[in-house]
């Protein structure tokens, strides 16, 4: 066989190896605008679009595919939505992947605008310290710091969501969340948390750190979680943002003032900041805490989105056999087809009845 058309055989061994490790996926209901709408947008500048970003890998993707569809089902305008996927580019670009992201995501979403955005994991790399769970230490979690350099600039604002929730409300709801002139993030925020906790002794002890650092804040820091936030893309870029959360990563690095992985760097730079957001966006630590992901119920109040943050994913735990009770709501968007020609994993032909809780969390519930 001649050199080159033995590579080329190669290559397509390799590309048909990438796609044939991501999992198989049943195609989404399709989903249209009620009434009242605005009118299909032409483009990813049209001011009718409601922006939502995400990331985008092999590992998560089962979460995120889940994801997408309840944001979907519960949209009072779905094709009003806008989804910018960030995968690392040695995934989708490089390593033989030949876009296979973006085919499993059109395969399901046949009429879904999104657009892929590679992210470098070597923009980071140097910058990421050893945390309490090795999966916090994945570049990806650190993407979503540079999202205001990725997406077009005519985009204004976007809502950040880990691959591990379900929205079961309208997301234009949080999308129009007011942000007034001096916020540049809105995230619910949990006040009776113990903030202490997420940083070090010797941070705390420090002089030229601790308390000094959120003094003259507009309030009080409260810890927030990441994993649901509104960004003002325009005030991020223009506070040069990106760069004052690697300044805490370099620190870090110096004197090892926090254990966790992404979340830290923001607390510092935003809590006392934040805008705050109704807890019912942000349902969250029902992956249990970082060591055992044990199951956890619902906060008290309303939900409009459910959190699996921690260490316990619903789809691990379904199909380890020893699911949480509410990994069957998870279950109920799950797009997941199991084994060769097997059935989807759940019917994606209706939504589940969400389970009720009248459980007090107290702070030390609380993951991230």
């Amino acid at each position: 066989m001649p050199a080159r058309a033995g590579a080329a055989v190669a290559l397509l061994l390799a590309v048909c190896a990438q796609a044939a490790a991501l999992p198989r996926f049943a195609e989404a209901p399709e989903y249209r605008n009620g009434e009242g709408c605005p009118a299909a947008a032409a483009g990813v500048c049209d001011a009718g679009l409601v922006h939502i970003s995400m990331t985008l890998d092999a590992h998560y993707l089962r979460g995120s595919m889940a994801a997408v569809y309840s944001l979907l089902k519960h949209a009072s305008c779905p094709e009003s939505l806008f989804f910018h996927f960030l995968a690392e580019e040695e995934e989708e670009v490089g390593g033989g992947g030949g876009g296979a992201l973006r085919r499993a995501v059109a395969a399901s979403f046949p009429s879904l605008r999104f657009e892929i955005y590679a992210f470098r994991a070597e923009a980071v790399a140097g910058l990421i310290s050893a945390s309490v769970r090795a999966a916090l230490e994945s570049p990806l979690n650190y993407a979503r710091n540079h999202l205001a350099d990725l997406l077009p600039r005519c985009v204004p604002r976007a809502i950040y969501l880990d691959s591990d929730v379900l929205a079961v409300d309208d997301v234009r709801r949080l999308w129009e969340t007011r942000l007034p002139a001096a916020a540049v993030v809105a995230a619910p925020e949990y006040c009776h948390a113990n903030f202490s906790r997420y940083f070090t002794p010797a941070f705390w002890s420090d002089p030229g750190l601790g308390r000094r650092v959120f003094a003259g804040r507009r309030r009080p820091p409260c810890y927030f979680n990441t994993g649901v936030m509104v960004i003002d893309l325009r005030r991020w870029r223009a506070g040069n943002y990106r760069h004052r959360i690697e300044r805490w990563m370099e620190i870090q690095k110096e004197k090892r003032i926090y254990e966790l992985g992404s979340l830290p760097p923001f607390l510092l730079v935003f809590a006392g900041e934040v805008e705050a957001v109704d807890h019912r966006w942000n349902q969250h630590g029902l992956g249990g805490d970082n060591v055992r992901g044990s199951c956890r119920p619902l906060h008290d109040g309303p939900v409009s989105l459910m959190h699996w943050s921690g260490k316990g994913k619903p789809w691990d735990r379904l199909d380890a056999g020893n699911p949480c009770p509410l990994d069957h709501t998870w279950k109920s968007y799950d797009l997941y087809v199991a084994g060769e020609g097997g059935g989807a994993a759940s019917s994606p032909a209706s939504g589940p009845a969400l389970p009720s809780s009248s459980t007090t969390w107290p702070a030390s519930v609380f993951s991230w």
